[in-house]
């Protein structure tokens, strides 16, 4: 089974430094490990090597690869065009390409995932070590699957229900004049076939993203309090993406920190930093990223029997966090993130009848 590990926290050279540790720890254990980092600089400078848009070896069982926007844009443009003249008689977008498409905001994250989906499906590698931003955006990324999907259901209800889906769907005229311009019959079941793929490639990202076994990440911080603090933000924010926040890494000159209480029930793992050189001592420090992904607390966890749902939201307290109900799910808002939880059909469409907030987790009673 694959599995992605990805790191998080203000410091973009020591989250870089416990991946690149962390790609070589698990590549001498004999894994298939690829390093994968966005197009930043930093990396490839500690690494000591020069990174490419494709694979490369840097040592036994170990590849990296960094992630250019511009080459990701350009060659899914092309299947984009390849979708398009699939599904549409006369293809409007033949004559664009992809050397001239500019990035736009949001672009790079979405880029980024889908490549990490397509390496993580192709079976070349045992563990890919993801080193993004670490941030709020990564989260965002991470988020996408299940963002997405909650915009598809939504509003294809909401256009499904309205005079205009209904129209098309009753007319007697709309439908033929649909057909002169694509190349499948609209009533036929090879019209949803795209939206099946695209669905089912969002739910695959849901579901993997929810299982610790193949995806999970971890805090790192320096022993600077206040970096400490915004470590706890973006553990908190994980759970409202359904990322499993496996522990705490604290790199520091010496190797000690005193952060126990702070991340707790997550272990605290201290490391030296790396000197002259010499990775062998960080090595050995990291903790068993596997086991410990497995036994940290989940983002969600919804008990049908007892009618509640529980969410692990740390890092808050009982005023940052706001549940509405709108529908079938409902809403949850910690900090500057929402989640819309899709509740399994026993308790979907049941009125909230209480919620409270204690141990750092929301419960929700139906």
């Amino acid at each position: 089974m694959s599995q992605i590990l990805t790191f998080l926290g203000e410091s973009t050279v020591a989250r870089t430094k416990i991946a690149i540790a962390t790609a070589k720890s698990l590549a001498t254990q004999g894994k298939r490990v690829l390093l994968a980092t966005d197009a930043q600089p930093v990396l490839p400078v500690i690494l000591g090597a020069e990174l490419t848009p494709d694979p490369q070896e840097i040592g036994a069982n170990l590849q990296a690869v960094q992630f250019q926007s511009s080459v990701l844009l350009e060659r899914n443009w092309e299947e984009v065009k390849k979708l398009e003249a699939q599904y549409l008689k006369a293809p409007i977008l033949k004559d664009v390409y992809g050397q001239e498409l500019s990035i736009l905001p949001g672009m790079d994250g979405a880029l980024a995932l889908n490549a990490i989906r397509e390496y993580f499906e192709s079976g070349k590698y045992d563990v890919i070590v993801y080193n993004g931003t670490g941030d709020i955006n990564t989260l965002r990324m991470l988020g996408m699957p299940e963002s997405i999907s909650w915009y598809v259901r939504r509003f294809r209800q909401l256009f499904l229900n309205s005079d205009l889906g209904r129209t098309i769907s009753e007319s007697p005229f709309i439908q033929p004049l649909i057909s002169t311009f694509l190349n499948v019959n609209p009533t036929a079941d090879n019209f949803t076939q795209p939206t099946n793929q695209a669905n089912s490639i969002l739910d695959k990202g849901k579901q993997v993203l929810a299982n610790p076994k193949q995806f999970s990440a971890f805090l790192v911080t320096t022993a600077d309090p206040i970096e400490a603090i915004a470590s706890r933000y973006l553990w908190g924010s994980a759970q409202q993406v359904g990322l499993t926040i496996g522990g705490v890494i604290v790199i520091s000159p010496d190797g000690n920190s005193n952060f126990s209480q702070d991340f707790a029930p997550l272990q605290v793992t201290n490391i030296p930093d790396i000197k002259e050189g010499n990775w062998q001592p960080l090595i050995d420090a990291l903790p068993d990223f596997t086991s410990l992904a497995q036994t940290a607390p989940k983002p969600i966890e919804i008990d049908i029997n007892a009618r509640q749902v529980r969410l692990f939201l740390p890092g808050f307290d009982k005023k940052q966090v706001k549940l509405t109900q709108y529908g079938p799910e409902v809403t949850i808002e910690a900090g500057d993130q929402r989640r819309n939880i899709l509740l399994p059909p026993a308790l979907s469409g049941k009125p909230v009848t209480g919620a409270k907030f204690q141990n750092q987790y929301l419960i929700i009673s139906f």
